[in-house]
């Protein structure tokens, strides 16, 4: 067994889009799943690119198609296991307050279930359908710092994010005790040149307290390139002691 899977979600753009071109090697098999395909993916020769194009915040969906083709996987195929999930949305920035909308209380809801819901119910999935493969198996979950900083206007983001870490620890306590549990991490990535940055510097400043200190990240040279980004994320997967730390940021490495 040479083969190794990779199950990616929010793998069209950003950060995600990043860290799908630095997994796209020989012997390695990736799965994305995002709203969209990405056209700038490219399986080259003794790798596998599969695109899946849904919605997460239909999670539980999702999560029964990837627990239905993991379990018609052939037995001894991958030689290692990885579920990253990595998508999140951001809805409209602004105080709950002034989300009472239907069409805002909608995005609340997306945020919501793109972020926390989908990622544990494909956690449940992934770890249900691989837990008799007897090959190492690990759940990276892309977290944030403002899932352990409170912003205000991003009241959604910021409780998605802090439910994504404290999930991960209940989730490495699950894995803990059995005797071959998947290793479970929630890794803050650090502050990216993404198009969810270009949204937090440009919303309204009455609306966004915050908005000047992310527009002094970008005016002084403070974020991380996407493909920079990635490389450090997959390198921290790739630690020995991945997982010793069920919630960690890069920038403790």
């Amino acid at each position: 067994m040479t083969a190794h899977l990779y199950i990616l979600t929010g793998g069209s753009r950003g950060m995600g889009l990043a860290m799908a071109e630095q997994l796209l090697q020989p012997g390695n098999t990736l799965l994305c799943m995002a709203r969209t395909a990405s056209t700038q993916l490219a399986a080259p020769a003794g790798a596998q690119l599969l695109q899946w194009t849904l919605d997460l915040a239909q999670g539980a969906q999702a999560a029964g198609r990837l627990r239905d083709w993991l379990q018609a996987e052939p037995p001894g195929r991958y030689a290692s296991a990885t579920l990253i999930n990595n998508a999140g949305v951001i809805p409209r920035i602004a105080p709950l307050s002034a989300c009472a909308g239907t069409a805002d209380l909608d995005g609340l809801a997306q945020a919501l279930r793109v972020g926390l819901e989908a990622p544990m119910q494909l956690a449940a999935a992934f770890l249900g359908a691989t837990e008799d493969w007897g090959v190492p198996r690990k759940v990276l979950n892309i977290s944030s710092g403002l899932g352990r900083r409170a912003m205000a206007s991003q009241a959604a983001y910021c409780a998605a994010k802090a439910g994504m870490d404290h999930f991960t620890r209940c989730l490495a306590l699950d894995e803990a005790a059995k005797p071959h549990g998947a290793k479970v991490c929630a890794l803050a990535p650090g502050v990216i040149d993404t198009d969810m940055q270009v949204q937090l510097r440009g919303a309204d400043a009455s609306a966004f307290p915050d908005v000047g200190n992310f527009a002094q990240l970008k005016s002084g040279g403070m974020l991380t390139a996407p493909h920079d980004a990635a490389a450090r994320v997959l390198a921290w997967l790739q630690r020995a002691d991945f997982g010793t730390h069920p919630v960690a940021d890069v920038r403790d490495a």
